[in-house]
């Protein structure tokens, strides 16, 4: 499905729902909320969105616990859930999505290459995540899980509804 498709689809999900929608990024500092902004009417669904680059941000602005990262490092599904989880508890929303990874083209270890990005959302409180890696230059990486990361958060409310 291309990105239209994904937003338009987002978009009929929502609207069904009465559901109210909210972002955190790391990685793609923005291209999933600037994503979900491109469909009109989104306004009625969109709360707000978050860019917590720093895992002082992650734990600051929208509360994620610090050993959480501590424990499994800022790129980790975990880290992705509790993203996912605080940013719907701190936006009052039905649902979130997060990311965090490694867009490169440094930063990338043997255990977490560039290109490895976790997506996080939540759903009515409870958390799903999944580790991609996608290929390409920073831009492309982004721009990449952005897409991804509303597909994703589709599939798992279709999948849970």
């Amino acid at each position: 499905m291309s990105r239209e498709l994904y937003e338009k689809r987002l978009y009929e999900i929502l609207k069904q729902k009465n559901w109210k929608l909210s972002t955190a990024e790391s990685c793609t500092g923005g291209l999933v909320a600037a994503t979900v902004v491109n469909i009109s009417g989104i306004s009625e669904f969109f709360e707000e969105g978050f860019i917590t680059y720093s895992s002082r941000a992650k734990v600051n602005r929208i509360g994620v616990e610090p050993d959480v990262i501590e424990k499994y490092g800022v790129v980790s599904n975990e880290t992705a859930e509790a993203m996912a989880l605080a940013t719907a508890r701190t936006a009052n929303s039905d649902c979130s999505i997060s990311t965090t990874g490694v867009a490169g083209p440094n930063g990338g270890t043997r255990e977490v290459p560039v290109g490895c990005i976790c997506i996080g959302c939540s759903i009515k409180g409870k958390a799903y995540s999944e580790k991609v890696i996608f290929k390409g230059t920073r831009q492309e990486i982004r721009q990449q899980a952005a897409v991804e990361a509303i597909r994703y958060l589709i599939e798992k409310i279709e999948e849970v509804s």
